[in-house]
């Protein structure tokens, strides 16, 4: 008691106190902070973000886009220039090239504009009141509140929000943590999902803005889903494999405070955009050699990635997708980006990877192959839950010293996705 007398004493000597300011800030969390409020506003700002995101990343991926296309000739003729063996150029090019150009003009406009954003609201001290509104919540589950702060990170990448498990005390809560991060969105999902949104729901829409709004909500409404997959996973791994009651921790709401613009673009440009995204290439490049390889090689009459969607077809009609859809995103293990590209190429009997010019081709592309309403919500789901890209894998593998926890979070996401699209599918199928 005496401790805390004297640090009560020399806090109140030493400190000066702004009490209009202390006033202002304690009105502004009795919003951000409240039952009422609370979560409804963090939901506001998740649509915000997601939206302005949205909007803000077609015009460069388009550019992008275009420039790598306009490009691809002139690597083309450059190895014709040096007599190289075609079958070495395609690969090259037509595989591996065309894999990092679809990563690189997908990834890194939504990555450029959402870091900041995100480390906008950690630098102004936002991001503690989100994981004191939903502590409650995550303790019922058996699990850590600062497990919140590991999610938000893992909107941007999944690995990123792997290694900030780290923040987290408990090995058993950090565990938790770390195998459902891949239960969030990242920012490898984010361009299927919001594809896929724009075309079958946004699509009613005559505006541009209605339409990215719309695809913004129904993204919500997908990362809600996260969340409660989330707090499930987390519970029944408390109550079996990973028994435990959730620890607690004094959670210190900051100050708010102006961000640091040299700090936001630190940490969101060079620390998180620019760090992610090589690492992604890394994968991708080897990912599409193999990928045009599976493609390119004829037994019968059929490609190997034929022959492959054709074994997958019975598993997949289960779950109320196909045996391409499967495949394109057991073949994009090593990164979400490329599941969209490989599923086109599949359908179109393709032998390199395609690109979709509009919304517009890719719905009609879809619907000629026998999609429905089904199909694209099964999808999405299955794209929401499934197992993590082979970067987060890796880095669970390291984070936790164990390739038993690497395989477990390989196979439970795939699970628990199988599981959902199955009952989606069921009852669609009785309600029919």
């Amino acid at each position: 008691m005496k401790i805390y007398e004297s640090c009560s004493y020399i806090a109140e000597e030493t400190v000066e106190k702004d009490e209009n300011q202390i006033f202002k800030q304690q009105k502004v969390d009795d919003i951000l902070t409240s039952k009422k409020f609370g979560i409804p506003v963090m939901l506001m700002l998740l649509t915000m973000i997601l939206w302005i995101t949205i909007q803000g990343a077609n015009y460069p991926s388009k550019l992008l886009a275009d420039m790598f296309n306009n490009f691809e000739p002139h690597l083309l003729n450059f190895f014709e220039n040096i007599n190289s063996p075609i079958w070495l150029t395609n690969i090259l090019v037509l595989g591996m090239y065309k894999t990092v150009a679809w990563v690189v003009a997908v990834m890194l406009p939504p990555m450029a504009i959402f870091f900041p954003i995100f480390t906008i609201l950690e630098d102004c001290g936002y991001l503690p009141r989100i994981c004191f509104n939903l502590d409650k919540a995550f303790k019922k589950a058996c699990c850590h509140g600062k497990q919140v702060l590991t999610m938000c990170m893992g909107f941007g990448c999944n690995a990123a929000g792997v290694i900030a498990c780290r923040i987290i005390d408990s090995p058993r809560e950090k565990l938790i943590a770390i195998l459902t991060n891949c239960f969030v969105p990242c920012n490898g999902r984010f361009p299927t999902l919001i594809a896929l949104s724009m075309i079958f729901v946004g699509g009613t829409f005559a505006s541009n803005t209605a339409n990215s709004i719309l695809a913004a909500l129904i993204v919500v409404g997908l990362v809600i889903l996260g969340v409660v997959i989330t707090l499930l996973s987390s519970l029944i791994m408390s109550k079996t494999i990973l028994k435990g009651m959730p620890s607690s921790f004094t959670l210190e709401l900051p100050p708010y405070r102006r961000p640091q613009i040299m700090r936001v673009i630190y940490t969101s440009i060079i620390d998180r955009t620019i760090f992610v995204l090589v690492r992604a290439i890394k994968v991708a490049a080897p990912a599409g050699v193999l990928i045009y390889i599976f493609s390119n090689i004829i037994i019968g009459d059929m490609s190997i990635i034929g022959h492959i969607a054709n074994f997958l077809n019975p598993i997949a009609s289960l779950i109320g997708l196909d045996g391409f859809i499967l495949m394109a995103f057991l073949l994009g293990l090593p990164a979400n980006e490329i599941v969209l590209p490989i599923l086109l190429m599949g359908y179109l009997a393709n032998g390199t990877m395609v690109d979709y010019t509009s919304l517009d081709m890719l719905k009609n592309i879809l619907i000629n192959n026998g999609w429905t309403y089904l199909t694209l919500l099964n999808t999405m789901i299955f794209s929401l839950l499934h197992f993590p890209c082979a970067t987060t894998i890796l880095t669970i593998k390291k984070e936790t010293g164990s390739r038993k926890w690497a395989l477990f979070s390989l196979v439970m996401p795939t699970v628990v996705a199988f599981l959902v699209c199955f009952i989606t599918t069921t009852i669609y199928k009785i309600a029919m």
